[in-house]
């Protein structure tokens, strides 16, 4: 954006909040704002909005400028033509930025009418869209890394890190700090769909073929959707399984022979989701190649992260930490990384062992995830024999 240009801009903007301190009403305005800012994207006009304020705009002024600019953002976005039809996984996530950004004009509202019922009904909503964010990381993003698109994916989940740490906070924030996040997301919001609508899902409708998206749609189902989805309808194809071999626990007359004893694959591969853990293996290559799927999963895995290299699987802010351990492990000089966090109500203990061959090479990394909420609240005994009274 050229410096004139810019200025221009800055003038238009301080012309109609002028008009707005003097009581014109913000529909008035609109088509004037509208040709004020052009084409400029969302990013760019709260670049335009900070410097306003650096000049000495008060706050409270640029605000209803943020009102005027997402309401003209969502109705753009609700007229632009669909990229992809509502079944499709595309389509999916583009109606639900169309009710996010509603949503963040909703709270806006009700945070200036002191709306409480208002505001604690949005606070719901928003904990309800981590399924959005998480059906992009586990599901999209993977399969656009697969066909070589890696960048742009670490961008958006770094904006979502960003977005995750805004819808915390207004859970608990009050008063003007509350308005002043929620004017926060709305903007951000705002700026994270443009870059996904323009940039990113035209790229995955481009580079993903046609025939994978009902496998995408598919584990899109198995994450599930926010409370304020649109009504999903079925997807016209049933994903069929790919031509691959069999898999070993398909095959009936095989049995793997350890030092302790023999299973069939199917016994394998039952005890393994059974157990009351989840656990994922990354091998020696930093390649995720296999996870349980254990009846109640922690954290979200899919299909689509088999294959994948493991630092994409965390938020760009981890990475060093992950390359320290996985170093660390290789050279032998560290035999467990361990964690602990409280997550959705539940205090969950995270563990990384190095795997070794029977040569002592290194084969990989196992994580080990638990809910060991109820193993912490034990006291006392309960013996083998004390379950007679049951």
């Amino acid at each position: 954006m050229s410096e004139i240009l810019s200025n221009r801009r800055k003038e238009a903007l301080k012309s109609i909040l002028r008009r707005l301190h003097a009581g014109e009403s913000p529909e008035t305005l609109q088509e004037e704002f509208r040709r004020a800012v052009g084409q400029i994207t969302p990013f760019e006009i709260a670049q335009i909005e900070e410097e306003l304020v650096r000049e000495g705009v008060p706050p409270e002024e640029i605000r209803k400028l943020c009102d005027l600019h997402l309401s003209l953002f969502r109705e753009s976005l609700e007229k632009e033509e669909p990229l992809a039809p509502p079944w499709h996984p595309i389509g999916i996530l583009m109606a639900e930025h169309r009710e996010l950004l509603r949503l963040a004009e909703h709270l806006n509202r009700a945070v200036d009418a002191n709306n409480q019922e208002e505001i604690a009904h949005i606070r719901e909503h928003l904990r309800e869209s981590e399924k959005h964010y998480l059906r992009e990381e586990n599901v999209l993003f993977p399969v656009l890394e697969k066909h070589g698109i890696v960048e742009p994916p670490r961008v958006m989940w770094s904006e979502h890190q960003d977005i995750r740490a805004l819808k915390k906070e207004i859970q608990t924030a009050e008063g003007p700090r509350l308005k002043e996040l929620a004017i926060t997301l709305a903007e951000m919001l705002a700026s994270h769909f443009f870059k996904e609508n323009r940039i990113l899902f035209p790229t995955a409708l481009r580079v993903v073929p046609e025939a994978e998206w009902p496998h995408l749609r598919a584990q899109f189902d198995e994450i599930g959707y926010c409370c304020f989805t649109p009504e999903v309808p079925p997807a016209p194809i049933t994903p069929t399984e790919p031509k691959t071999m069999p898999t070993m626990a398909s095959t009936t007359d095989v049995r793997l022979r350890f030092p302790t004893g023999e299973l069939s694959p199917a016994e394998l591969e039952a005890i393994l989701d059974a157990l009351p853990v989840d656990i994922t293996f990354v091998d020696k290559n930093d390649t995720v190649r296999y996870f349980n799927a254990s009846k109640d999963r922690i954290f979200v895995r899919t299909p689509a992260v088999i294959g994948r290299k493991v630092q994409n699987c965390h938020p760009q802010k981890s990475l060093p930490v992950v390359e320290r351990i996985l170093r660390e492990f290789r050279e032998k000089k560290r035999e467990v990384a361990e964690f602990w966090i409280d997550y959705r109500g539940r205090f969950v203990y995270i563990r990384y062992f190095p795997v070794w061959g029977a040569n002592g090479e290194y084969l990989g990394t196992l994580e080990v995830t638990q809910d060991v909420t109820r193993i912490r609240g034990l006291s006392g005994e309960k013996r083998l024999l004390d379950e007679e009274a049951r």
